[in-house]
């Protein structure tokens, strides 16, 4: 039996693991935005707020397009939209729920608003 535990145990540990290798959504951090840019790689700053009806609507479709298999190597990049004022003012980003998309170190694509998940699919897609 206790054999049995620490093998479920083992393996739990190193799903843990391999799910935690995929990009996945994090909260913004300057230093490793820029150094995603830097590499290429694809990204996503999602500049969303706690009192924003909208954002409210698109985060569990951000949850579920950051989870599945084809977005495994993007990163989103929650930026808190009462905060990163800096971050607002470098992109211009002049509202909430607004996701700019970058591949190969440049803006590939921006939206503002949208909440349907085919759309916000579709925006996403232009960072593959």
């Amino acid at each position: 039996m206790l054999k049995t535990i620490r093998r479920y145990l083992l393996a739990s540990s190193l799903l843990l693991a391999v799910v935690s290798a995929f990009a996945g959504e994090q909260t913004f951090n300057q230093a490793q935005f820029d150094r995603l840019n830097a590499d290429g790689k694809p990204g996503i700053v999602y500049f969303h707020a706690t009192w924003c009806p909208t954002c409210k609507v698109q985060q569990p479709i951000v949850d579920r397009l950051a989870a599945s298999p084809e977005m495994k190597d993007v990163t989103i990049f929650l930026a808190d939209y009462d905060k990163e004022v800096a971050l607002k003012r470098a992109l211009k980003v002049t509202q909430q729920s607004t996701f700019v998309v970058y591949k190969g170190g440049h803006e590939v694509a921006r939206s503002t608003g949208q909440t349907r998940e085919q759309d916000i699919r579709n925006t996403f897609a232009k960072a593959l």
